[in-house]
């Protein structure tokens, strides 16, 4: 079924009591259960549904949609643990089962992971898979330093975050480069500063160089656009800094020192204000 672990747009061939029966584009047709019909539905209509497995293994549609489709990446929490596999929230009724030899490592009940939705060719099935280093592209030829891309936050080490980077390469977020908390699977811009011999990535939350100063001015500028005034300065501790303004010392010091220059801010030693 080509429909399966997608989003299709199928016609109503016929209605039941138990709802709606759509037909696939190859031989056969699918149920479209009653509570996702809105009553006004006819024979032909389109309806754009998901197709995945119920738990009888049956072809079944819905009109809701999974954090993630067929090959595609999410983070997802595990909602049960069985000596089989696990259970993974993916946004739909029925949980997606990951299998035991599917598994990276033992998952526990409430943690996330990154999870790619698999077909089993076995059971014709919907799977999920943690295993995430068997999809990874490690040519990262095609990047540059200073290029910027969109990242989920898959995973925390003692480095700091790991993230995905367009679905199929690995990248880093160094730990003393971010001044944020980081939830797992939040998608984050990033900025690409090295592209490794191994083929992973070396990300930054800020641009590079001399844009990364003029981005922080522009934070600064917003904060004393709303507060007036800011009781920080060049002896402030980091960590006061880092909970008002979300950035290290070094970075705030150069970012005064650019809005100082064009004579944009006073700075006393109470704080800054905008003149």
């Amino acid at each position: 079924m080509i429909e399966l672990g997608i989003i299709s747009k199928l016609p109503i061939s016929r209605f039941t009591e138990h709802g709606a029966y759509l037909e696939l584009s190859e031989e056969g047709e699918v149920l479209l259960p009653k509570r996702y019909l809105q009553g006004n539905e006819k024979e032909g209509d389109l309806m754009e549904v998901f197709v995945y497995t119920d738990s009888e293994d049956r072809p079944v549609a819905v009109t809701e949609r999974p954090i993630a489709l067929l090959d595609e990446f999410a983070v997802m929490e595990v909602k049960e643990v069985t000596r089989f596999g696990a259970f993974v929230d993916w946004g739909l009724s029925k949980d997606l089962f990951v299998p035991k030899a599917e598994m990276a490592r033992p998952v526990f009940k409430e943690e996330k992971h990154l999870v790619r939705v698999c077909l089993d060719h076995r059971t014709d099935r919907l799977i999920g898979v943690t295993k995430y280093k068997d999809f990874i592209y490690t040519d990262t030829r095609g990047f540059e330093t200073g290029q910027e891309v969109a990242a989920l936050v898959f995973e925390k080490t003692d480095l700091g975050y790991k993230v995905l980077i367009e679905g199929r390469f690995e990248g880093l977020l160094y730990q003393n480069e971010v001044f944020e908390p980081l939830q797992l699977g939040k998608k984050v811009r990033a900025f690409i500063k090295k592209v490794r011999d191994d083929g992973k990535l070396d990300l930054q939350l800020t641009p590079i160089g001399r844009q990364k100063y003029e981005e922080g001015a522009e934070r600064i500028l917003e904060k004393l656009r709303k507060d007036g005034f800011l009781p920080l300065h060049d002896k402030t501790p980091s960590d006061e800094i880092q909970r008002i303004l979300g950035m290290s010392k070094k970075h705030f010091k150069q970012s005064i020192g650019q809005l100082y220059k064009k004579k944009i801010i006073n700075i006393t030693d109470k704080g800054i204000a905008l003149l």
